[in-house]
């Protein structure tokens, strides 16, 4: 070994390099909100982005969560494996943002497609460059989360680019891997109307969403905030009524784009 190499830890029997860990919050089992059927939902640690409406500020920081193989995550995904399988569903990894750790991610999701299981991949796209097309070919559902259409908009929403993950989506097109778009509403926020119309002209032209997924701001989390010492940034705001969700639904059917 020369100077400067690292040395990988081996696999069973010194063979190879050993199956990467990863940190995760939790995992629990949801449906309808994670992708098709009963979902085993893997929550790992560590996100670049610091969105205003955060759900889950338990999973920003990696030193937050806990380290775990990827036959430890497999051990109980298949403790849930008749219940999902039966109610036509399967493992979704999500975040924090997944692609953060990009060889655990790659790896859980290759042992869930690889055993049968329906896979999906939720992340903002933000580093979608990190995802191998060896991964992607594992996913069978990428739940990929919209912003903003704008560049500006999105640096005020998320802290960060929104280049990057417009370069995923397109990538992902290309690939013609299965998307669901998700995209958040939050009265004065996300709401401008260019603003949807903006993403429901991206999504128009890709030609690999299945729907667009308008999902209502709430204020459930403002009590983790708390737990953690952080103030929730939208703590004031008023979730979109029933006139303002139709609304928007109907500006994204107007371009063609199925909505739910």
């Amino acid at each position: 070994m020369t100077t400067g190499e690292t040395a990988l830890p081996k696999g069973p029997g010194g063979h190879g390099p050993a199956p990467p860990g990863g940190v995760i919050s939790s995992w629990d089992v949801s449906v309808g909100v994670d992708g098709p059927g009963t979902r085993f939902v893997v929550f790992t640690c560590g996100c670049p982005l610091r969105c205003l409406y955060c759900q889950n500020p338990e999973t920003w920081r990696m030193r937050d969560g806990r380290r775990v193989t990827v036959e430890e995550v497999m051990a109980e995904v298949e403790r849930y494996r008749r219940f999902i399988t039966v109610a036509g569903g399967g493992v979704t990894v999500s975040g924090g943002e997944p692609l953060l750790q990009e060889r655990f991610t790659a790896e859980l999701l290759r042992r869930c497609h690889d055993s049968g299981l329906h896979t999906a991949l939720d992340t903002s796209g933000f580093l979608g460059d990190r995802a191998t097309d060896a991964m992607l070919a594992d996913t069978d559902l990428v739940l990929l989360d919209v912003k903003s259409s704008d560049p500006a908009g999105y640096r005020r929403l998320t802290g960060g680019e929104l280049e990057p993950t417009l370069r995923f989506a397109r990538r992902l097109a290309a690939l013609g891997r299965p998307v669901w778009v998700r995209f958040v509403l939050v009265p004065g926020l996300t709401d401008d109307p260019a603003n949807v119309d903006g993403i429901a002209r991206l999504v128009a032209g890709l030609g690999n969403v299945e729907h667009v997924d308008v999902l209502p701001f709430h204020r459930m989390a403002a009590e983790k905030y708390q737990r953690l010492g952080l103030s929730f940034p939208l703590a004031k705001v008023t979730p979109p009524g029933p006139e303002l969700l139709d609304r928007v639904r109907s500006q994204f059917r107007a371009h063609g784009v199925t909505t739910v």
